[in-house]
């Protein structure tokens, strides 16, 4: 890993069975904010490369399964040591090819060791056991039920929050006794490429793998017969290709995709400060780019321009900007692509006739054509706008009016995704009865966003959300299958002979 200093253009390897490796092809990472500009170069695997990769990790694996989930632990918390030596690097590095601001690449980075360090907390629970002893004159064997790795697996990871995303998974699956190789997100490479190398040096060659590369080069991850399990994070297309891949050699995937999360403000919301910056965070933190942000606002029509004013007066002060500069609040959207999808469905809502608020200024100078729009409130939009149906993974919201809390209810589940929701009120009770009917996989109360997740909660999806589940032990069985060793039990079966 050479050249890392920010504003200096940053160069990564592969990494396979222990060895940085580099390529004569490489994927050219682009800064969204700055046009023309190059953030650095990461090496693009070939299938070859994909297949070696692969074979490292297989021939890793049976030493690594045969330890101890504690010695696993154990030798997981000596790779993980330092990791923040080198965070403040990181961290620029990711806020250059992604485009968010330093501060919330700095927690990309931070979480990733946090999700680490929780899921050696599970060492203990690993290898459990359990006993299921004779019946009596229907079943003549006591059976142990425990629990083995499945082999190795394939952590695909998207650009949005690539080193934290990566923590929800790959800790989990190491420490099951899988070895692993991770594939960082083609667009914004090289923070998670850094990272993941240096956790992989310190462990046995082959256990920790990473490849970068083009989509096209990277079937081998998802279809070569030696890899046992996929878990994907990215857009619910993304996910159906990858369930459609996997499908023809039969390797298991989890599949957490984007979410349509809806946000409800019932009567008694408290609406002060303190819950309007929560409020203002999970709608536009990383400019609108989290899968769990929220996306649809509904809130009891007696309190719709309270809201409206409380997300106005903290757009007011946004400053769109370099990710790197001082006082920039927001960054550009990470691709062009995503950027005229964004103006596409404001300039919609608009043509509709729908109470379209912008706000801030977009940057000249050379940041002028970079991936910025401003952001934005839609108020009180027909339902049937995209701003509404589907998710706009960028810095824009619509807030819809209800009457009724059936109706919220009614209203919040009416969507394509089931990710996460959230409920706001001064009442525990509603909270619970409110938040029991929402469709997702994980709610909050007078909260909503990555930045107060539960790092210890199985985490996923429902609907077109996904399926499986990350985080927890949920998280670790996830990467294990039972096993049933049934053992002949003399005296039960001497009874049912009579």
């Amino acid at each position: 890993m050479t050249d890392t200093m920010p504003g200096v253009a940053v160069r990564t390897g592969l990494f396979i069975g222990g060895e940085e490796r580099f390529t004569d092809r490489v994927l050219t990472v682009a800064d969204p904010a700055r046009p023309g500009a190059v953030v650095g170069e990461a090496a693009s695997a070939s299938p070859e490369d994909v297949a070696d990769a692969v074979a490292a990790a297989k021939a890793a694996y049976p030493a690594w399964a045969a330890l101890s989930a504690q010695e696993r632990a154990a030798r997981m918390a000596e790779a993980i040591a330092g990791i923040a030596d080198e965070r403040d690097t990181d961290a620029a590095v990711l806020s250059q090819e992604n485009g968010k601001v330093r501060f919330e690449a700095w927690v990309d980075a931070l979480v990733f060791e946090l999700r680490w360090n929780l899921a050696l907390m599970l060492a203990d629970q690993v290898d459990a056991t359990a006993t299921l002893p004779p019946v009596p004159g229907a079943i003549p064997v006591t059976t142990e039920v425990a629990y083995q790795p499945l082999g190795v697996v394939t952590v695909i990871v998207p650009f949005n929050w690539p080193i934290a995303i990566l923590g929800a998974a790959l800790p989990h699956a190491l420490l099951a006794g899988n070895t692993a190789i991770v594939k960082p997100p083609p667009s914004a490479p090289l923070a998670t490429t850094r990272v993941v190398q240096r956790v992989a040096a310190k462990l046995p060659p082959g256990v920790l793998n990473v490849v970068t590369g083009k989509d096209a080069n990277m079937a081998g991850l998802i279809q070569n017969p030696d890899v046992a399990k996929v878990c994907f994070t990215g857009s619910v297309n993304g996910g159906k290709r990858i369930a459609e891949m996997a499908a023809k050699t039969l390797t298991r995937v989890t599949l957490e995709l984007g979410g349509n999360d809806a946000a409800v403000f019932l009567e008694d919301a408290m609406l002060d400060d303190e819950h309007l910056d929560r409020l203002f965070a999970a709608i536009y933190d990383t400019t609108g780019q989290i899968c769990m942000n929220a996306k649809r606002i509904f809130v009891h029509r007696s309190r719709l321009d309270e809201l409206v004013a409380g997300l106005a007066a903290r757009l007011e002060r946004a400053k769109l900007g370099y990710g790197l500069d001082e006082g920039t609040t927001m960054g550009p959207l990470h691709q062009p692509p995503q950027k005229a999808f964004v103006e596409e469905i404001i300039q919609e809502a608009k043509d509709a006739g729908a109470d379209v608020r912008e706000f801030g200024e977009l940057p000249g100078g050379e940041l002028a054509g970079g991936n910025f729009v401003r952001p934005a409130i839609v108020v009180d939009p027909d339902p049937g706008l995209r701003v509404v149906t589907q998710e706009q993974f960028g810095p824009v919201i619509p807030v819809l009016p209800f009457d009724t809390e059936e109706e919220a209810v009614r209203l919040a589940n009416d969507t394509w995704g089931g990710l996460c929701g959230s409920v706001w009120t001064a009442d525990p009770a509603a909270a619970q009865r409110v938040g029991s009917q929402l469709v997702c996989g994980y709610v909050w109360v007078n909260d909503h966003g990555a930045t107060r997740l539960d790092l210890r909660a199985p985490f996923g999806g429902m609907k077109q959300s996904g399926y499986g589940r990350e985080q927890g032990i949920e998280g670790v069985r996830a990467f294990q299958d039972t096993r049933s060793i049934a053992t002949i039990d003399p005296e039960a079966l001497a009874a049912m002979a009579h």
